[in-house]
């Protein structure tokens, strides 16, 4: 009676440990009472689950011209210089050094200072009207007057760069930098690298502030791919770290979470990145993938994938299923596995009871 009653409670009841939940009660058909949907994948319905197709698509930026026109702002380092044709006259020629008056810094009210002509306001202005304010004023003053006018130093036409880049700090867009992936790498790139030492584009995410809205928020690898948005000055640019893991569990080499280290990345190529299956414990009907929202619908229902992998074809149906982050892998022990764990409980229970009892319960006798 005894022995009959510790087989009911070890067969009937879940007190043997096991890898995961069990998955005997999982149907195909939705219910009010389970709070999510079971989907079992075939090639029919897998073609609603397909991984995205990556597609390099022309950058928005590749339109922007080179010669913006860049307006002078106060803060900002200019250099002046000025040129006469002819010898004898206030400003040298241009064979002649010592036309260069220096770099100047706007004032905060939008000036700077000329010989000859005194102050000169020129913010909102860009070189080329700078230089032609300048000339107006010198009339009469010089002859025929030249003048030159460049930045030496930006400090109003400039992007924050920080977090996971090598260089942090402000970058200025005068540097032939019109775009988001511009400012990042003239900021020396990204810095954080995978920590299974694959390619760090997937786990880094870019935000862009502008005028205190985050205007983008995406994947450095997005980016990469054609998504990448032109820059205005005082734009914020923050690299930082986003994890993308899938999480995998049960009856496979190396259970545990596993970093996205590619776009796209499918069922099969998540099984195989943990070395598969395992042979001797790995119930190849269970395998189950648990998905809590979605990245497109983010309150949609939760769902379990079920896929068969006796069916040959469920090879085919698994390179065609698209992971996605926080998705977790469940692949069940197969039944006559569980079966020796609890003839292996029972045994070791009865050889308890045995030694208690004064007995030695033989090894053949479970």
């Amino acid at each position: 009676m005894v022995v009959l009653g510790l087989t009911l409670a070890l067969a009937g009841c879940q007190v043997v440990p096991g890898d995961g939940p069990w998955m005997g009660g999982a149907q195909t058909t939705s219910t009010e009472a389970l709070p999510f949907d079971v989907i079992d994948l075939t090639p029919t319905s897998v073609v609603a689950f397909r991984p995205p197709a990556t597609v390099d698509r022309p950058s928005i930026t590749s339109n922007l011209s080179a010669g913006a026109r860049i307006l002078v702002a106060p803060g900002d380092v200019i250099k002046v210089r000025i040129f006469e044709p002819y010898e004898g006259s206030i400003f040298p020629t241009i064979q002649r050094p010592g036309a260069d008056l220096g770099a100047q810094r706007v004032t905060d009210d939008g000036t700077i200072n000329v010989p000859y002509v005194g102050t000169v306001p020129v913010a909102g202005l860009d070189l080329t009207q700078i230089e032609q304010r300048i000339a107006e004023r010198l009339k009469g003053k010089a002859q025929d007057p030249q003048v030159i006018a460049e930045f030496v130093a930006d400090r109003s036409h400039t992007v924050m760069v920080s977090g996971e880049v090598k260089s942090p700090g402000r970058i200025s867009i005068l540097d032939n930098v019109r775009s988001v992936v511009d400012a990042i790498n003239h900021a020396g790139g990204p810095y954080a690298q995978s920590a299974q030492g694959g390619s760090q584009s997937n786990q880094l995410q870019v935000v862009v502030r502008r005028h205190g809205q985050v205007i983008l928020t995406a994947q450095w690898s997005d980016l990469l791919n054609g998504a990448d948005i032109p820059i205005e000055k005082n734009d914020e640019i923050v690299v930082r770290p986003n994890s993308r893991t899938y999480t995998i569990l049960g009856a496979v080499a190396k259970a545990g979470n596993v970093e996205i280290t590619k776009p796209n990345l499918n069922l099969l190529e998540a099984l195989g990145s943990v070395g598969g299956l395992t042979d001797e414990r790995a119930n190849k009907t269970g395998v189950f993938v648990f998905r809590m929202g979605d990245l497109e619908t983010p309150g949609a229902r939760a769902r379990v994938f079920r896929l068969d992998l006796n069916q040959p074809v469920s090879i085919f149906v698994a390179q065609q299923f698209g992971m996605q982050p926080h998705d977790v892998i469940y692949v069940t022990n197969a039944p006559l596995y569980e079966y020796n764990k609890i003839v292996s409980a029972l045994y070791k229970t009865f050889s308890i009871v045995g030694v208690a009892r004064g007995n030695v319960v033989p090894a053949t006798s479970f």
